[in-house]
């Protein structure tokens, strides 16, 4: 989270409820509190979310009047499209520090000017402000998630503590409850993954939350004036389809936000660059020439088109970046062996990518023709492939460079053998490859190899050059 690092030399000194009341500290709801840093931030022009790619004009734009209306969101996408990732980064709206009642039996952090509990209430009413210890608390630990699946009314809700009915503990009386997530985040957020997934029954808690911001256990109407902004994740296919989400839930939600892929190749590469971040350096480090970055991305957008995939799960921005490490691991792997510094990936390494796509996509089983999860694989790949090597042909000449291949030339390539076996077999370089991939291709074995396969692959795309394979290395020739 973008909250600087907490510790207890940062927070305000007032230490007891007098100390507070002096200090002319006053108290707001979590949703006026996100509203007045929100507006500073958004007044100095400050990065309001940070790392998040490809929704400056739409995604964020709705985010932001939400959180100036104050209200609950439900953000609506396939999986892998940064819903969660921006509900965590709300909390950097939230005052840095806010001050609470400093008492072990209170079950939630209670406002000191506005407690809410009976407890609470009878703190405040019966000591002096001098007596009542104050902490606080940072907003790193006022946000709460949880996964719908599994999750139980007792979990986010509460249920009554068999514990304290043993301790003579009244069962009709407030002490007797045990708080679940909901009313810990008094005074915070507290965000739902995978909405429709959720039973029944805890959504109708959801729904008295929302509507009355009280909280009923086992039919005791416990009125807690809960100060909490709810937040919640789900896929369009499950959240329209009638009997998941109650209706009455649905309208207590007040935005809807509908989040998606990224729109261009060049957003998908900068979320891969952005999460690699230095990953490629150290002892061992791994040059990425550009065209890796398009294929590797480009994959993800044929799979999001490819009628052998379920769409209505989606293609998770993961599936490149798992795939992309993919190819850096079987990159450095190479380097390390053959000493090759830096080491760059190649085609032939995304014959590993199996590893890392196999289980990320959910095949279309109503379709017509029927293929295995490796098939869909090679499929995306080999359309990935083609498509950006297209590109390269209309926009940098790679005619020129394909004329070396044009007299008899056999290539032998694979994800182990050294760059060196391939300028042995391309003497020449002709001035457009240095001009085609904006790389020192003509002095760098290891560029060079790179740029060959992907030169080779692109050629057999478009049927230009024949491949056989054996024993996991490929050979092209003309």
């Amino acid at each position: 989270m973008p909250s600087p690092a907490k510790t207890t030399m940062d927070a305000p000194e007032a230490r007891n409820l007098q100390q507070l009341i002096e200090s002319g500290w006053k108290s707001k709801t979590v949703k006026q509190e996100i509203r007045d840093n929100f507006s500073r931030m958004l007044a100095d022009r400050e990065e309001l979310f940070p790392g998040i790619v490809g929704y400056e004009d739409t995604v964020i734009p709705e985010i932001s009047l939400a959180l100036l209306a104050g209200h609950d969101m439900l953000f609506m996408g396939e999986k892998g499209q940064a819903k969660s990732r921006i509900m965590r980064q709300l909390v950097q709206f939230l005052d840095p520090w806010i001050p609470y009642i400093d008492h072990p039996d209170l079950p939630v952090h209670e406002d000191p000017l506005n407690p809410i509990s009976s407890l609470g209430k009878r703190l405040v009413a019966e000591h002096s402000p001098e007596d009542i210890q104050i902490g606080w608390w940072h907003r790193s630990e006022r946000y709460a998630e949880r996964l719908s699946p599994g999750t139980k009314f007792a979990d986010i809700i509460g249920e009554i503590d068999p514990a304290k009915l043993t301790g003579g503990v009244s069962m009709s009386a407030e002490e007797a409850l045990s708080f679940g997530l909901i009313p810990r985040m008094h005074r915070g957020i507290f965000a739902m993954n995978e909405l429709p997934e959720l039973d029944d029954l805890v959504q109708v808690g959801l729904f008295n939350i929302l509507e009355e911001r009280d909280v009923q256990i086992r039919g005791y109407p416990i009125r807690f004036e809960l100060d909490v902004m709810i937040l919640f994740s789900a896929n369009p296919s499950t959240y329209n389809r009638s009997g998941k989400v109650i209706p009455q839930l649905k309208d207590r939600i007040g935005t809807i936000v509908q989040t998606h892929y990224p729109s261009e190749r060049t957003q998908g590469i900068e979320i891969l660059q952005q999460e690699v971040g230095d990953d490629l350096g150290g002892p061992y480090p791994v040059h990425v020439p550009l065209f890796m970055y398009q294929i590797i991305e480009e994959i993800t957008h044929q799979a999001r088109q490819s009628k052998y995939i379920d769409q209505a799960s989606g293609v998770s921005a993961r599936f490149s970046l798992a795939n992309f490490r993919t190819i850096v691991a079987s990159a450095r792997q190479r380097g390390i062996v053959h000493g090759e510094s830096p080491a760059v990936p190649r085609i032939s390494d995304l014959g590993h990518l199996y590893a890392s796509s196999l289980g990320k996509l959910e095949l279309d089983l109503m379709g017509t023709h029927q293929m295995s999860e490796k098939q869909v694989i090679d499929s995306v790949i080999a359309e990935a492939i083609q498509t950006v090597f297209g590109e390269y042909i209309e926009e940098h000449g790679l005619a020129e460079i394909a004329e070396i291949f044009r007299g008899g030339v056999r290539v032998e390539v694979g994800t182990m053998l050294p760059s060196s076996e391939y300028a042995e077999r391309l003497q020449h370089v002709p001035p457009a490859w240095d001009r085609a991939f904006e790389v020192n291709a003509s002095e760098n074995e290891a560029m060079r190899a790179s740029c060959v396969e992907f030169v080779l692959a692109g050629l057999y795309s478009l049927d230009k050059i024949s491949r056989s394979q054996r024993h996991g290395k490929i050979s092209y020739e003309t």
